[in-house]
C-alpha cells in the first residue's frame, strides 16, 4: 500500500563554483532521456526522468561513480513510460519530486516553482531552479542550473520540436507562453537537455531553438503554434493507460514489490550491463556452481594459479565449444582480471545460461587469500 507523502523542506546552502557531473542515459523503447547530475566534490546527486525498466543500469552508474542519490525528479507525469523513482527510493533512500498539480501519492518533494516561492533543489554545492512549463501536461516543470548553463526541459521544449498538447490537460496556448516566458528568456548558450528525441539528437541550445525550432522559433506567433499543435493528429501513446496511473504512484507496482533479480546468488549488474558476483561468495558456494576459466591454457599454471576443478575453455574457443558448458548449475566465468571473463559471461548469457563474471578475476581472488592450485 502506498504510504502518505513525506513533506520535505530544502535547506538553503551557499552555492560555490564547483564542477558538476552530467550524464545522459537513453531508453530505446520509449526514446526517453534520463539525466544523472552530481556535485563532483560532495558526490551528492539527482536523477531526472528515470525509466522503470532501466533501474539496474542507472543504479549501477550511481554506485560505480560513488554518488549519494539525494533526489529523483520527474519533469511531469509521463504517458509513455513508467518512472523509476520508487525503485530508486527503495535502493538509495532518495526523495521523490513531482509537481503537486497531479495530486500524486508517495511524493516526498512537491516541486513548487522557484518563482512561486519554492526553494531551489540543492545537491552539494549545486542547485536547480524549478520552472513551471505547463502545456504538454498541466503539471510540467523544467529544471535550470543556478548558473543558467543547463536546462532540463522535459517534454516542453525538444530539439527542433515541442511536446504534444492533446491530453492530460494539455494546452498549446499555455505551452507557447511557458516556452517563451520561462525558457526562451535563458541565455543563448544555455544547453537544452530534452526528455525525448526520436531521431538521435541529444541536445541543443536556447539560442538555436529560439531561432530554428520549426514550431515555435523565429517569428512564430501564438496562433501559428496553436494551429500547428491542433493539427498534428498523433496517435495516443500505447502505454498511456498503464503509465499514467503507475506514475501517479511514483512508479510503485500495485503489489508493492520490486522486480525479482536472479535468485541464485548475490549478483550485481554493472553499468556495462554485466552480471558480477563477489569472489568471497563464490568461494563459499563452489559446490553449487560451475566455474569456467577462459584464460589461455598456459595461464592456468602461472603465478595466479586457478580454481580447483574449474573447467577450462579459452575465450577464443568458447562460442564453438559452448555445448561443453553444463546447464544444470549457474556458471561463474573467470579470467585474470575480470575483463575477458566479462565477454565470456555475455556469450553464455546470450546462449541462455545463468552466468556471472567473477568480479576482479583471479587477481582479486588471490588478493583475498582464497585457495588456488597450480597443478
Amino acid at each position: 500500500m502506498v504510504g502518505a507523502p513525506r513533506r520535505l523542506s530544502l535547506p538553503e546552502v551557499p552555492r560555490a563554483e564547483v564542477p558538476v557531473i552530467v550524464r545522459q542515459l537513453f531508453d530505446q523503447t520509449s526514446s526517453t532521456y534520463t539525466y544523472l547530475l552530481a556535485d563532483e566534490v560532495t558526490r551528492d546527486a539527482v536523477l531526472i526522468d528515470p525509466v522503470f525498466e532501466q533501474h539496474a543500469r542507472d543504479a549501477a552508474l550511481v554506485r560505480e561513480l560513488g554518488l549519494r542519490l539525494r533526489y529523483t525528479l520527474d519533469t511531469h507525469c509521463h504517458a509513455d513510460h513508467v518512472t523509476g523513482a520508487w525503485l530508486m527510493r527503495k535502493a538509495f533512500g532518495s526523495h521523490i519530486g513531482l509537481s503537486p498539480v497531479y495530486g500524486a501519492c508517495a511524493i516526498d518533494l512537491p516541486l513548487v516553482p522557484t518563482a512561486a516561492g519554492g526553494r531551489p533543489i540543492r545537491f552539494g554545492d549545486q542547485a536547480l531552479e524549478v520552472r513551471a512549463t505547463p502545456g504538454h501536461t498541466d503539471g510540467c516543470v523544467s529544471f535550470v542550473s543556478a548558473d543558467h548553463t543547463h536546462a532540463f526541459t522535459g517534454d516542453a521544449l525538444l530539439v527542433r520540436g515541442t511536446g504534444r498538447t492533446d491530453f492530460q490537460q494539455g494546452s498549446a496556448e499555455r505551452l507557447f507562453r511557458s516556452i517563451h516566458d520561462e525558457l526562451f528568456t535563458l541565455p543563448d548558450a544555455c544547453v537544452v537537455h530534452p526528455a525525448h528525441d526520436y531521431q538521435g539528437r541529444t541536445s541543443s541550445t536556447i539560442g538555436e531553438e529560439r531561432r530554428f525550432n520549426p514550431r515555435i522559433g523565429g517569428d512564430a506567433r501564438e496562433e501559428d503554434f496553436v494551429g500547428t499543435m491542433t493539427n498534428l493528429a498523433l496517435p495516443h501513446p500505447k502505454l498511456m493507460e498503464l503509465a499514467v496511473p503507475a506514475n501517479l504512484r511514483a512508479g510503485e507496482p500495485l503489489d508493492g514489490k520490486a522486480p525479482t533479480p536472479p535468485s541464485w546468488g548475490p549478483l550485481v549488474t554493472t553499468y556495462a550491463g554485466i552480471l558480477e558476483v563477489a569472489p568471497e561468495w563464490v568461494a563459499s558456494a563452489r559446490q553449487a556452481l560451475t566455474v569456467l576459466d577462459v584464460r589461455a591454457s598456459n595461464e592456468l599454471h602461472g603465478e595466479l594459479g586457478h580454481l580447483a576443478d574449474a573447467r577450462s575453455i579459452p575465450l577464443g574457443e568458447l562460442r564453438l565449444r559452448i555445448a561443453e558448458v553444463p546447464r544444470d548449475r549457474p556458471v561463474v566465468v573467470v579470467c585474470q582480471t575480470g575483463k575477458r571473463s566479462a565477454l565470456g559471461t555475455q556469450i553464455l548469457a546470450q546462449a541462455g545460461y545463468q552466468a556471472a563474471n567473477l568480479a576482479g578475476g583471479m587477481l582479486a581472488w588471490r588478493q583475498l587469500g582464497l585457495p588456488t592450485t597450480c597443478a
